[in-house]
């Protein structure tokens, strides 16, 4: 198993992402160029709409074409999401009022209550801890300790 990193932030990529769709939920065709792509990579996605939110599939088939060079398609698996929407908050450390400006991503479907549980979840993947309607930055953190 190898991974490959096809997000937007890389400046000089190895290979490109030419398409990612969603086939059904947690089901995606991703379309690429270069790399040696095989079955049980893990691939890193940009979502879209997003600056900085990738997800993770695992391929569980691929097809190298021929024509062009160096193209394959490949089904890869990932996370469910019926309809998915990109949110910008923001919160702001208790302690020494750090501003965290940060995206996540939650199934629209799922409606306004599952955005607070998704927001926390993210703040917390960015090394934040959360109390209620408090917050503290990591160097808050080290600094209780």
């Amino acid at each position: 198993m190898v991974e490959h990193d096809f997000r937007y932030t890389l400046m000089s990529p190895q290979h490109t992402l030419i398409e990612c769709r969603a086939l059904v939920p947690g089901r995606y065709q991703v379309t690429g160029n270069g790399g040696s792509i095989r079955a049980d990579d893990v691939l890193l996605v940009t979502l879209k709409g997003s600056k900085d939110l990738s997800m993770r599939l695992t391929v569980d088939t691929v097809r190298h074409l021929i024509n062009p060079l160096g193209q394959w398609v490949a089904v890869a698996r990932g996370p469910v999401f019926g309809e998915l929407a990109i949110h910008q908050w923001q919160v702001n450390c208790d302690s020494c009022a750090t501003e965290l400006a940060f995206e996540f991503a939650v199934d629209a479907k799922l409606g306004n209550k599952a955005q607070k549980p998704a927001a926390s979840a993210r703040i917390a993947e960015l090394g934040w801890t959360s109390e209620g309607e408090r917050h503290l930055c990591p160097k808050c953190q080290q600094a209780s300790q």
